[in-house]
């Protein structure tokens, strides 16, 4: 007879049940010495395998004993939450699905919600008329998201337009009026989002420069001394966070060192805004654009932020003349002459009802705080990192995202050279996630509405599937 050791097996959170079933192995032993050594082997092999198994048991067990623990983990950080009523405010969809994908859309707010129907309600009742409140709306919308998530004084922001088409406004009329005299390059990064890449190839095919983009550290992104290195510069242009990985540029140290240069820069903050602080007037920031869909839950299509510091509205034009930038707009049979504030970075008729949108996302941001919102990002993204250390990097995934914390945006990148196929895998367990290539999974942590056991159960399944 054989004895099996007690085996720890996984009951509920923090119990081992403890196991000893005798495994009995019967062998014939006949005198025969050729037939005595036969059923030895026999006997030896038999131990091996029980011995095999009872190891393969105990690591599983082990690995859910771990896992009930960081789950219990991941519950009581939630416990002690103090966004946790705010995800309440959210529709999120089924409950069963892990939803990770803010960095790309963010959920609906029943604020949001409200909001828009009260408006479709005063359009049905005031028609035309509505017009006289809302003409304004986005300055004043981008007053709010100055103050509240910007640190940005009024008068230097609005909402309108797309990031792409915000940015190009920005980029021409930077080279107009603010770069360098005989410089002929703009500089970007080639891991910058696609659109900014995009503009900035266009403007410089027709202005007959040079579009240079840094090959920067594919974790970091580029740094201060990547631009410090560059020459001949007439226009930077870069992001706050990386798509890709989330990495947090410098933003402070590159600005000053631009303006050290004499050299305009200009900010997408697509993937910051809402996620984390931002101090546009203290950093001295020139130039910014950004959506409001992502972190900001403003809701798809909903139009994009632009900044502009104070300082320098009178001597920027827009290449865009719309009638919306018109110094006075009604007086329609004079030639253009635009805004003399921020206003004359606007061009068509602003989308009013997305402006709702936006207007309702900026309040719900500001009741939860951004220096909260910014802590609880950090510790989400470091249990992501830790499960990653623990569960995925054995099986062959890699980090795409700074190691540092405080390095990090909101999202995290796990890089695998199958991450299209597993991330189509991942939805399938009803874990939504989005896949950049060539190989990267991006998990969107936003702090309004994920949870400590979202980030622990989307890992747990994507364990699973590998």
């Amino acid at each position: 007879m054989i004895s099996r050791s007690a085996l720890p097996l996984a009951g509920g959170a923090g119990t081992i049940i403890a196991t000893r079933r005798p495994l009995r192995v019967t062998t014939i032993v006949s005198p025969c010495s050729a037939r005595s050594s036969t059923a030895e082997k026999f006997r030896d092999a038999s131990e091996a395998v029980i011995s095999r198994t009872a190891l393969r048991l105990s690591e599983q067990c082990q690995t859910a004993l771990v896992s009930t623990a960081e789950r219990a983990h991941a519950e009581a950080l939630d416990a002690a939450d103090p966004l946790a009523s705010i995800r309440d405010r959210f529709e999120l969809g089924d409950p069963d699905t892990i939803y990770l994908d803010g960095n790309s859309l963010g959920p609906l707010s029943s604020a949001s919600r409200r909001r828009l129907h009260a408006l479709i309600d005063e359009w049905g009742v005031r028609l035309v008329a509505g017009w006289d409140d809302w003409l304004d709306l986005p300055r004043q919308v981008g007053d709010r998201l100055g103050a509240v998530a910007l640190g940005a004084a009024p008068g230097q922001v609005l909402v309108c337009d797309s990031t792409t088409v915000n940015l190009y406004k920005l980029a021409s009329a930077a080279l107009d009026a603010l770069s360098p005299r005989h410089a002929s390059t703009i500089l970007t990064d080639a891991g910058n989002f696609p659109t900014d890449r995009y503009v900035l190839d266009g403007l410089a095919a027709a202005r007959g420069l040079r579009l240079r983009m840094i090959d920067a550290d594919p974790v970091h992104g580029p740094g201060v001394d990547d631009i410090a290195a560059s020459s001949d510069v007439a226009l930077v242009v870069l992001s706050h966070v990386g798509y890709r990985t989330g990495a947090v540029a410098d933003l402070a140290a590159t600005t000053a060192a631009c303006a050290a240069a004499s050299v305009p820069v200009l900010w997408d903050l697509s993937h910051s805004v809402g996620a984390l602080p931002i101090e546009l007037d203290r950093d001295g920031v020139q130039l910014a654009v950004g959506c409001t869909y992502k972190y900001l839950n403003a809701g798809p299509g909903a139009p994009a932020l632009l900044y502009v510091r104070r300082d320098l509205q009178d001597r920027l034009r827009s290449p865009i003349q719309g009638w919306f930038g018109q110094h006075d707009q009604f007086a329609m049979h004079r030639p253009y002459d635009p805004q003399c504030d921020i206003r004359r970075f606007l061009a068509g008729t602003p989308p009013i009802l997305q402006l709702a949108g936006v207007a309702s996302a900026v309040e719900l941001i500001a009741e939860a705080g951004i220096e909260r919102i910014r802590a609880k990002n950090l510790e989400l993204t470091q249990l992501a990192v830790t499960l990653y250390e623990a569960w995925l990097e054995p099986l062959g995934f890699r980090l795409g995202s700074p190691v540092d914390p405080k390095r990090r945006g909101s999202h995290v990148s796990l890089r695998h050279p199958a991450a299209e196929s597993i991330t189509g895998a991942l939805v399938e367990q009803r874990v939504i996630v989005d896949f950049r290539g060539p190989d990267c999974i991006r998990l969107g942590l936003a702090a309004p509405y994920t949870r400590f056991v979202d980030v622990h159960d989307a890992l747990a399944r994507l364990r699973a599937l590998a």
